[in-house]
């Protein structure tokens, strides 16, 4: 993931900083629980397509 990429992209929900999980490879949003899950190197910033955190896993992150 190109490092300038990342420090650009937020939350296309609530514009909050996402934060990257390399072994996941997903970008986390504290804010509203979701995981943007990346493909060959691309992010799927889509809200219907995040898969939902619950509360324990959004906070070891």
């Amino acid at each position: 993931m190109d490092a300038k990429l990342l420090d650009i992209l937020v939350c296309p929900l609530c514009k909050a900083p996402l934060i990257y999980h390399k072994a996941a490879k997903e970008l986390i949003c504290r804010a509203d629980r979701l995981a943007y899950r990346i493909e060959d190197d691309i992010p799927v910033m889509l809200v219907d397509e995040a898969r939902k955190l619950d509360a324990e896993e959004a906070e070891k992150l």
